[in-house]
């Protein structure tokens, strides 16, 4: 599963440890991205189903962005697909986790070079 961000949800060790309802690998997965993303979060903070398994939980540093809110309002498959990407919402969350930033490119010259040119039409405002 490809989070609206890039993420590739199954290979998170939240979502895995989520899914194996393993506290103690979540709380191994809150000491790691405590240290690596700079953030100060409770282990239970955590827990994630991905952000595209509607009405699962999500971890709170993903909702923060509201990353994946403006996608579902913009009915668009993941923010590659969105006529206003890259937005400051996404770039934001780049500057921390930039793998995302390179899926969703991936994806969005997939979209372009195999003629598809599935990317929502422009939506009045501000991304």
């Amino acid at each position: 599963m490809i989070a609206y961000c890039g993420l590739v949800c199954t290979e998170c060790p939240a979502l895995i440890a989520t899914q194996k309802d393993d506290d103690e690998m979540l709380k191994r997965v809150w000491a790691r991205f405590d240290r690596e993303l700079n953030v100060s979060l409770r282990p239970e903070e955590w827990v994630c189903d991905g952000c595209q398994a509607f009405g699962g939980h999500l971890a709170s540093y993903c909702r923060e962005g509201n990353v994946s809110a403006c996608a579902i309002d913009k009915e668009v498959h993941n923010c590659a697909h969105c006529h206003g990407y890259p937005c400051q919402k996404l770039e934001s969350f780049f500057a921390i986790v930039p793998h995302g930033k390179a899926a969703l490119e991936r994806m969005r010259q997939s979209l372009w070079r195999d003629g598809l040119q599935q990317v929502s039409k422009p939506v009045g405002g501000s991304s």
